[in-house]
This record gives C-alpha cells, structure tokens and sequence, in this order.
C-alpha cells in the first residue's frame, strides 16, 4: 500500500462572475477545505495541497469536488504547477534554498542541473519541475514517485 502524501494544482474555473464569501463558502462545504481560491483576470483559480496516494487521484476527487457547485461552474483545465523557482524547488524536496543554488551552480552535486526555461523578470528564473525532478531522481535525491507525479 502506497502512503498519502501532498500533491499540489490548481483547478481554473469559469461560471463564476466574482469571488466574495459565497463562493469560499460553498468551495468549502464542497470538500475543498485544502484550497486556496483567487479571481484573476475574471477567472477562479481554486489551488489545491491536497493528500492522496498519487497527483491522478487527488486531482480527481478535487474535480469531484468541485462539480458539487453545480452545472454552471465549469473546469477549464488543471495546471499543475510545473515552472518552480529555486525556493519551490528547494521546497519540494526538503532541502534548504543554499543548496539548491548549489546544484544549479554547479558547486555541490554531480552537475549539469537544467537551465532555466524562462526569466519571468531579471534574476527571477523559473525551472520546469519535470526536468528537475528527471535530473534529481537520476541523481538519487528523490523517489521514482516523485518523478512520476511531475
């Protein structure tokens, strides 16, 4: 048997117009009282750490969840996270931010850690988790789990 661990998404939503207590209200009563709800851009973003024994299922029961709105609330997609900074990153696998920096640079581990694959604003580089977490668990740092989920 496979132990639970925290998976982390985001469900966007249409069919709600605005966000105020109502919504939170009902997002909670849903069963989604591991989430964080935004509006941006006219669009809800409802951010799960939601405990599961793989990323697939816990995503599915948020969607379970969530369909309990109603008909008018629809999912647009699932994002799940994959462009991590080097403090997500270091975050992710329980390790301190100075290390992580390491890896990138070079300075501690085996080396040839992925660049980045976008700069989000000057000194603010971003990583895809995918190839990060390829490049950690081909060096033995994290489990084929973790691999698998991102």
């Amino acid at each position: 048997m496979t132990a639970d661990s925290n998976h982390e998404f985001t469900v966007v939503l249409s069919g709600i117009p605005v966000l105020d207590d109502t919504v939170a209200e009902a997002l909670f009563e849903a069963g989604c009282d591991d989430a964080t709800v935004s509006f941006q851009s006219g669009r809800c973003f409802v951010s799960f750490c939601r405990e599961a024994t793989s990323l697939i299922e816990a995503i599915l029961h948020a969607i379970a969840d969530v369909r309990k709105l109603g008909p008018e609330v629809e999912i647009l997609r699932v994002d799940s996270s994959n462009l991590v900074s080097q403090s997500e990153i270091a975050r992710r696998i329980g390790r301190s931010r100075q290390l992580v920096h390491q890896y990138i640079h070079g300075e501690r581990g085996p080396g040839s850690f992925p660049p980045p694959v976008c700069d989000i604003s000057e000194g603010a580089p971003l990583w895809s988790w995918c190839e990060v977490a390829a490049w950690l668990h081909g060096n033995d740092m994290i489990a084929e789990s973790v691999l698998r989920d991102a």
